[in-house]
């Protein structure tokens, strides 16, 4: 027995010892090395490097820095913010700037922050009212009800520390920029002091730039006022160097062509596959899915085999672009680089906090047709911006005074949706830019993001097909000479059309670099990573289910109703499942219409599909109108437990039918409508009510 109870002494002692190394090492002594290819390529040239501190105070006395912009950004809206922000701060106040991104430090010690300098945070909404990917770790620190800091835990710890909001969210969504109203809220309970007014851009109603541009005018007052600021004469000053190298040219295997790091350029691609890193994944089918010539929907199957990229059913594919080039040949004319857009460049930030936002040396026509957003409509700051850089006097002026007036630049520019290439172009009709510097360009051009699709196939059925099921992009803008075309979805038409034979593709007169950077995404492959979402179905498969998605709306509710086909297929007792769906025409775009009468068959009286055709009457027919026409049956599932599933466009037709389901509670069991809409937030709440939604 003594030497029993020796034994657990040694084991009790040795768990301690353990215990002690954890606490104290943080488990630095035996965790997992980070994949360095979870980063991305900017962290590694002139960013966050390995090594380098996530101490926000530490960073910015190291680099002389009395003013950071953290951003929450998705699609690189924030981002591009918060670096005009920084701009325009050095330039017209003196102000030692710096971008942060806000998954790259810690907020323990926010406390200390000296109060002599500021910090701003640009926050943007996403989904359901969440915080942007590289924004969770701070958003649930900040408002822990607990939340700890380093030197205590006193009442208004954060008492030192000023700070700037700005926030972008979407009014067509019910939690409209409340990741910027819960930190706001957040710092101030804490003690922090807001400077100005926390400022909102509404993406919902197109607003979002004026908006920024509104906010930020006497934002830069009230910080001069409480700084003591004097504003000077704004001067460009570029924050990348960029070095022609005559040594390198593209056959050189150091330089990027496209490829989005250097396991791609290197030719051993290799997970984990993620944001920073796609995965080069086969499209082994695509069709056709409307039966009119004037308009396309795709349906494409996508391969992930042997990526070990593992994706549940309702989560989201992303689809990494390429810009078409006859936009890419336009912006090289335009700019003077048409004759050296494969002469080699390095690009490197000035700061040192300044991060190059693609892995570098690169090519200009890499950098135009692989990393720039240069497709997207243009902003009016951004028009301010090149004035200086016109190529005459008389187009300084017009510049000067289309960037001042938003209603000249409304009229002009934005009415017609131009990007920034045709927009000079209209402007100033046969001149060449060649004045512009580079860096600018890169500045004021958001980085290309991938494009995010609800996945219309089961995983359950198929872990390895990931399906897309989207509408190409065409649209004629009243008073332009230019199609409003849509970036990825005319990509993806490119290469539906060469898996289907045709040697030259030109969607809608456009022409893609199809085959990749150095061919390496030849025999139809498009780069690709998964995006996991809270969309799901119920894991009980007897649970009824009831889903409202017309057009492309319908792609996650085709993998919903594919798995619970399975289930049934397999003798499993599945719940009722009624999916309502919308298009104009039964003979035009009544998407999978085959396959809904398959799983009808498979699942026998459980499944209903409710169409809804706005075009086939006399009378337009919309979802929300079928929706109140079947309220009996609706209601009684929602009092058995029903989910409730919402996708397609948020401004009006997800409103529509949260009002109409709101009005059909109501009147089902006797109450108010106010009774009827609180149900329905209560349904939100509990996560009955699911939404995957755009505008």
């Amino acid at each position: 027995m003594a030497a029993q109870l020796d034994t657990l002494d040694i084991v009790v002692l040795a768990f301690l010892l353990v215990g002690t190394v954890a606490y104290f090492t943080k488990g630095s002594l035996w965790s997992k090395p980070k994949d360095p290819l979870s980063d991305s390529f900017g962290k590694l040239n002139g960013g966050m490097k390995a090594g380098r501190t996530r101490n926000i105070i530490e960073k910015m006395e190291e680099s002389d820095k009395n003013f950071v912009i953290f951003y929450g950004s998705q699609t690189g809206t924030a981002e591009d913010y918060s670096s005009r922000l920084a701009k325009e701060g050095h330039a017209r106040f003196g102000l030692k700037t710096m971008v942060a991104d806000l998954e790259d430090y810690d907020f323990e010690n926010l406390d200390v922050f000296p109060a002599d300098k500021v910090a701003v945070f640009v926050l943007a909404t996403y989904g359901e009212g969440e915080p942007t990917d590289n924004a969770v770790e701070f958003y649930e620190f900040i408002i822990n009800e607990d939340v700890s800091f380093s030197e205590g835990n006193d009442d208004k710890p954060l008492s030192n520390l000023k700070y700037v909001t700005f926030g972008l969210g979407n009014n067509t969504y019910e939690h409209y920029n409340s990741m910027v109203r819960r930190v706001d809220a957040a710092l101030t309970k804490l003690g922090a002091k807001r400077i100005g007014t926390a400022g909102e851009g509404d993406d919902g109603a197109g607003t979002m730039e004026e908006d920024f541009l509104a906010w930020k005018e006497p934002m830069w007052l009230a910080l001069a006022q409480e700084l003591g600021l004097e504003e000077r004469e704004a001067v460009y000053e570029p924050a990348y160097a960029i070095t022609e190298r005559d040594d390198l040219d593209i056959e050189h295997n150091t330089v990027y062509l496209g490829e989005p790091n250097k396991s791609h350029l290197e030719g051993v691609s290799k997970g984990p596959y993620n944001a920073h890193n796609p995965f080069i994944a086969p499209i082994t089918s695509s069709k056709e899915l409307f039966a009119v010539k004037d308009r396309n929907c795709l349906h494409m199957e996508i391969d992930l085999t042997g990526s070990n990229v593992a994706y549940t059913t309702g989560d989201h594919v992303a689809i990494w672009p390429t810009n078409a080039g006859a936009e890419v040949d336009r912006f090289l004319e335009v700019f003077g680089l048409a004759q050296k857009r494969h002469t080699v460049i390095d690009v490197k930030g000035v700061d040192t906090t300044s991060k190059v936002p693609f892995p570098t040396p690169t090519t200009y026509d890499t950098v135009v047709r692989y990393q720039m957003e240069m497709c997207a409509p243009v902003s009016r700051q951004f028009i301010s911006s090149l004035a200086p850089f016109a190529p005459t006097e008389e187009t300084k002026e017009q510049m000067t005074k289309i960037g001042g007036d938003k209603d000249e630049f409304q009229d002009l520019i934005a009415s017609r949706c131009l990007n920034i290439a045709q927009a000079l172009q209209f402007i100033a009709p046969g001149l060449v830019w060649d004045s512009v510097p580079f860096s600018l360009l890169i500045e004021g051009i958001n980085k290309i993001q991938p494009r995010y699709y609800s996945i219309s196939s089961s995983s359950y059925v198929d872990k390895n097909i990931v399906s897309v099921t989207a509408v190409v992009e065409s649209i004629t803008i009243p008073g332009s000479r230019h199609i409003l075309k849509g970036v990825t979805t005319n990509y993806l038409l490119a290469l539906k059309q060469k898996q289907h034979g045709d040697p030259n593709p030109d969607p809608h007169g456009l022409t893609y670099q199809i085959t990749g950077p150095r061919n390496k995404y030849d025999g139809i492959h498009v780069p690709v990573h998964i995006r996991h979402s809270n969309f799901k179905l119920p894991s009980d498969p007897s649970k009824p289910v009831i889903m409202v998605g017309p057009g492309t709306g319908v792609a996650p509710f085709r993998a919903f109703v594919q798995e619970r086909a399975a289930h049934a297929a397999k003798g499993e007792k599945v719940g009722r499942t009624i999916l309502f769906f919308g298009c104009r025409k039964a003979s035009e775009d009544f998407l999978y219409q085959d396959e809904w009468k398959q799983y009808g068959e498979t699942m026998g009286d459980s499944f209903s599909l409710v169409t809804a055709f706005s075009r086939d009457g006399p009378n337009k027919v919309y979802v929300q109108h079928r929706l109140e026409e079947y309220a009996e049956e609706v209601n009684r599932l929602l009092q058995q437990g029903a989910y409730f599933y919402v996708c397609g466009d948020a401004a009006n037709m997800a409103r529509e039918v949260n009002t109409t389901l709101s009005k059909l509670i109501a009147k089902e069991r006797g109450l108010t409508l106010a009774q009827g809409e609180e149900i329905v937030k209560r349904m939100r709440t509990s996560n009955l009510y699911q939404e995957d939604v755009w505008s």
